[in-house]
């Protein structure tokens, strides 16, 4: 009975889901609206329809929904992206949450709450909802702007601070005191998991899937990144982080395969079902009582929630070196609570430091930020118009001229030392994160393998045993760490030549990065053998001169480094050889905002058939076609001279604005709506001698000219199909005439 509970619950939820977004859609109002109001109605504070009995078990459903969501997020802003946007998401999502934090702390105290109530309330004000901007971007077309993998940046950056924030609270709730150590070890431990997934994660998967791709239907390929999915968020969850992280993380690694744009649009499907039921459960929580007898903490939130964040964004944005026009856009999509507020508040309520109607309370704020999430967003560009009307001229300029200049100069402006030491020293996280993760690997399971297979050995030879064989693991990444890669030699060699003195410098990183991968050595051996001194000095030498020794046989153990880049930029590989005009785009002028654009011309655009010479494609757009795609004919630079035609690949180069407009363009259809409406009928009708077509032959009844043709005829019992032009009617043939209802009318005689 309990299984047909369930049952009956997702049919209600899907059933009045369903009815309220159609609702939604016919009202051209935002799809979130209507499951938020179908999960209010259905919910267990409602009476006026039936309920929903298990809202447990809609709680787990709607986690899964969180997880495909992150997981979609995932696949379409991969860890590159979130690099590209780095700096400028880590400084708003950074001051964004810091200054929420303290306006919340602030904020509860006015409100009359516990210290630790209003330290956890700035908690919960400082994150925003992936979820929410995931849906609300995805309906209202927006994941393709400008702005748009900053924001996401930026959520991904708040996601990992609210993992540490719920470190920090839990040991405040716990011993009423702040663990500087406990928190700088979660933050150790999140990057060192991060950097060890994406290393591993790319190492394995884009191999596996290549290997096997002759094997991977549609099928097999849900079945196996749905799995992976799962699997990552479960070694997430183990390991003590969200099982959001864990599918975005999963989504992240995927992202770089050949195959995500097939994953991303298998799993589409599934995502907006379990998205679905989030959003519904979502407004379930929401309780028309506790917004009565909590309206003014609920108002004083949401009005602080608001306000605070979009000026803590824009000023993020801003410091980061952003225009006003994406600061903007960016800082009014990230207006509401998010799901790791409803989190951080359970946890408070868990650890008895929050009072009951605070979690309802923060629910509600959620719910509103989420219904007035869609239309704030679509109020970017009057906020953008009103601030530049009342900002200072100084400011506007900076901003503006970030907008335009402030990239190029910047990357132009690059030197070569801040090339080498970039590369430097991501090289030594890079392999410092492998190695120490063999060396955990190596003292936590290893050890006791062997001590378990060998357990009548001596423990001295055990642990030369297990010393040999974690040293023989670590052995290519150590050289990995120990040798520059063909890039920095590039540099450093680059920078020796251009002035002597630099020799010096690069000499004493060349031998920083030695002596990094003798500690790792040492370490090892330590762990294992009481060592003296002299015995770390002499280990040293020894491996100082190995390092030397094989140095030219270096490339032996580059394999691993090569697949990894191999599989890293296989995908960007993969575009230049299929479409080298857009991928030539992308990478050389994206920071300037110009970017190429896709489209399929469809049969009903009026500007088919016609030359492009005769399209006011720069007039109306400012757009260029750069190249036509016919099937396996490409046209690369076409002249006005040359004509589209229904199914022609457009590639099109512009900015983001230009480009919407060349998409509305060549949208434009040849008749209005009325005029393409469907008028066939098809009618059937018996002859007699006074009907048209009797003694007339199909050529003579000419029926094509009134839009009508003949389908089959009946005649003594013999049935003939598309009959030819010289058949010859006869009184009791029976017709099946189709053709435009007027006209069909007339010869059946129905008119």
């Amino acid at each position: 009975m309990e299984e047909m509970n369930l049952v009956q619950d997702l049919a209600l939820i899907l059933v009045t889901a369903g009815i309220f977004t159609i609702i939604s859609k016919a009202l051209k109002q935002p799809l979130i609206l209507g499951y938020i109001i179908a999960g209010f109605l259905v919910g267990p504070h409602m009476g006026l329809f039936p309920n929903v009995t298990d809202t447990h078990s809609v709680e787990q459903w709607s986690e899964i929904g969180i997880i495909f969501l992150l997981f979609g997020l995932g696949l379409e802003f991969s860890f590159k992206k979130l690099l590209k946007v780095g700096s400028a998401a880590l400084i708003t999502a950074g001051l964004n949450c810091l200054g929420m934090f303290l306006i919340g702390i602030l904020l509860g105290n006015t409100l009359g709450w516990s210290t630790m109530e209003s330290i956890f309330l700035g908690g919960m004000l400082s994150m925003s909802s992936t979820t929410i901007i995931i849906k609300a971007f995805s309906e209202m077309g927006l994941t393709g702007k400008p702005f748009a993998p900053l924001v996401f940046g930026i959520l991904v950056v708040e996601d990992l601070i609210a993992v540490l924030l719920m470190v920090l609270l839990s040991t405040l709730a716990v011993s009423s005191q702040f663990s500087g150590g406990e928190m700088l070890l979660a933050i150790g431990k999140l990057v060192f998991f991060l950097i060890l997934w994406f290393l591993i994660g790319i190492y394995l998967l884009p191999t596996l899937l290549k290997k096997s791709r002759s094997y991977l239907s549609d099928e097999i390929l849900l079945l196996v990144s749905i799995g992976l999915c799962f699997g990552m968020v479960s070694l997430a969850s183990y390991l003590g982080f969200s099982s959001a992280l864990g599918a975005f993380v999963m989504g992240s690694i995927l992202a770089e395969t050949v195959e995500d744009e097939r994953i991303t649009h298998l799993t589409e499907n599934i995502k907006n079902l379990f998205g679905a039921i989030f959003f519904v459960s979502v407004g379930m929580m929401l309780d028309p009582q506790n917004i009565k007898d909590y309206w003014g903490s609920i108002l004083a939130i949401t009005i602080v929630v608001l306000i605070g964040k979009f000026i803590f964004s824009i000023l993020g944005t801003y410091l980061s070196g952003k225009g006003l026009s994406t600061g903007v856009s960016a800082s009014m999509s990230l207006l509401q609570l998010g799901e790791f507020s409803f989190i951080i508040a359970g946890l408070g309520r868990d650890l008895g430091v929050l009072r009951d109607f605070i979690y309802p309370v923060i629910i509600s704020v959620s719910v509103v930020t989420t219904f007035t999430t869609p239309y704030i967003i679509k109020a970017s560009g009057p906020m953008e118009r009103f601030l530049r009307k009342r900002l200072p001229s100084k400011i506007l300029q900076r901003m503006d001229h970030n907008d335009v200049d402030g990239k190029p100069s910047s990357t132009a402006a690059k030197s070569a030392w801040k090339k080498m030491l970039k590369e430097y020293f991501l090289r030594i996280l890079m392999y410092s994160v492998v190695l120490i993760a063999i060396i955990l690997a190596s003292d936590l399971f290893l050890a006791d393998f062997l001590n378990s297979l060998f357990s009548s050995w001596n423990e001295m030879v055990l642990k030369a045993l297990l010393t040999t064989i974690t040293l023989a693991v670590m052995m290519p990444f150590l050289y990995g760490l120990a040798i520059a890669g063909k890039s920095i030699k590039k540099s450093a060699a680059k920078l020796v030549s251009d002035n002597p003195a630099n020799s010096w410098p690069v000499l004493a990183l060349v031998t920083l990065r030695i002596l990094i991968a003798m500690a790792f050595v040492v370490v090892v051996l330590t762990n294992n053998f009481k060592m003296s001194g002299w015995g770390v000095l002499i280990t040293l030498l020894i491996l100082f001169g190995v390092f030397a020794f094989f140095r030219i046989n270096f490339h032996r153990f580059t394999s691993i480094e090569d697949r990894f880049f191999e599989n890293l930029n296989a995908k960007e590989n993969q575009a230049r050889k299929q479409k080298p005009v857009s991928s030539s785009v992308r990478e050389n002028l994206a920071i300037y905002d110009i970017h190429p654009e896709s489209f399929t011309l469809q049969a009903e655009s009026v500007y088919a058939g016609m030359h492009l010479a005769d399209i006011p494609i720069r007039m109306e757009s400012g757009a260029n076609i750069v190249k036509i795609q016919r099937g396996k004919k490409s046209i690369l630079i076409p002249d006005g001279k040359e004509r589209i035609f229904p199914g022609d690949e457009l590639v099109a180069v512009g900015t983001r604005e230009q480009l919407d407009k060349f998409v509305q363009l060549m949208n434009t259809v040849a008749l209005n709506e009325e005029e393409t409406k469907a008028n066939f009928s098809l009618s059937s009708f018996v002859l007699d001698e006074n009907s048209y077509l009797t003694g007339k032959s199909l050529r003579e009844a000419n029926l094509r000219a009134a839009n009508c043709m003949v389908i089959c005829v009946l005649r003594d019992k013999e049935m003939i199909t598309n009959p030819s032009p010289d058949w010859t009617f006869t009184s009791g043939d029976a017709v099946w005439l189709a053709g435009e209802a007027e006209s069909v009318n007339w010869f059946t005689g129905t008119k």
